[in-house]
């Protein structure tokens, strides 16, 4: 009898997860349009600004990506590969800025030691402001 049960629940947890999962893929879909639409816009907005700044700051980065990321507005790897999310355009033109300045600076400096926030504060002086704001009146990322 216990065999049974367990076989029942077994299967009937794998119903549920297949329509949780069927649920979560319809929502997700409109989440991709959204992604695919505003794809490319991200990456010739970051491309220009990546360049802009690098005027500045005059280092190098290997690979550069546009993602679909549910916690990170950027990010920078040990290899030098940059990473943005593609909301970056849905930002202010500040906080775009910010956002990128903020992971060209981690090229240079892989932490948040006060090194790091000088090289930002040499091109984005207000960071301060504008980490702020970002942080309150942006967009949810989930």
């Amino acid at each position: 009898m216990i065999k049974g049960l367990r076989i029942f629940f077994r299967l009937r947890k794998r119903k549920l997860y297949k329509k949780a999962n069927s649920l979560s893929s319809r929502r997700s879909s409109s989440k991709n349009k959204n992604y695919l639409k505003y794809k490319e816009q991200a990456r010739v907005l970051v491309k220009e600004r990546l360049d802009y700044y690098n005027n500045f700051y005059n280092y190098k980065w290997g690979k550069v990506a546009i993602r679909n990321q549910k916690t990170r507005w950027g990010s920078c790897s040990k290899r030098g590969n940059l990473n943005f999310n593609y909301k970056i355009v849905l930002l202010s033109s500040k906080q775009a800025d910010y956002i990128i300045v903020h992971e060209i600076c981690h090229l240079q400096e892989f932490n948040h030691s006060q090194v790091f926030w000088d090289l930002v504060s040499k091109t984005v002086p207000d960071y301060k402001e504008v980490r702020h704001s970002l942080h309150m009146n942006s967009l949810r990322l989930g």
